[in-house]
């Protein structure tokens, strides 16, 4: 299972610069215009993923990220929110590599932000983690189509194809 989850974080962080590089053209005015997102803009949407990563990453450490709500706004300047994105999606492989096997076969007991108790295969939750951000990543390709812009290739299999990323053994 390590191997699986390694490859989801090493897709995790490539995908986060693939969709960045794809953002650089988008003015500011689109970048934060409500677009129809969960999270209303796509600069709303990438603070809910940095928020997503460091309430889930504190989890995994036995930690609780107090945060107001999922909407939060934790960095409000573009640049900088790039910046602290691109150097949480790595935390996750390092994380990963360095817990034993008894950790990842573990489940993980966390208090969500309403308060209410959860205990869940750690793996599982890990894969959820992963799995969120790409829901979130397909919502903001889908608003750099509606504004002219091309999306970004962010499937697994080019991940897998442009890095050399061996398939785990199933």
């Amino acid at each position: 299972m390590r191997s699986e989850l390694l490859l989801m974080a090493g897709y995790h962080a490539w995908a986060f610069e693939r969709l960045y590089a794809a953002l650089v053209p988008l003015d500011d005015a689109a970048y934060r215009d409500d677009c129809g997102l969960f999270f209303r803009s796509i600069h709303g949407t990438l603070n809910h993923l940095l928020l997503a990563d460091r309430v889930w990453f504190a989890r995994f450490q036995g930690e609780r990220y107090e945060v107001a709500g999922l909407d939060s706004e934790l960095e409000g300047d573009r640049v900088l929110l790039e910046h602290a994105l691109a150097d949480q999606a790595p935390r996750w492989a390092a994380w990963i590599a360095a817990a034993d096997d008894a950790t990842l076969a573990a489940t993980l007991d966390y208090t969500n932000l309403a308060g209410t108790v959860f205990s869940n295969p750690l793996a599982a939750v890990l894969l959820h983690v992963f799995n969120h951000a790409t829901h979130h990543r397909g919502q903001i390709s889908a608003a750099l189509t509606t504004r002219g812009l091309a999306a970004p290739e962010l499937d697994l299999i080019a991940y897998l194809r442009g890095v050399g990323a061996p398939l785990p053994a199933v």
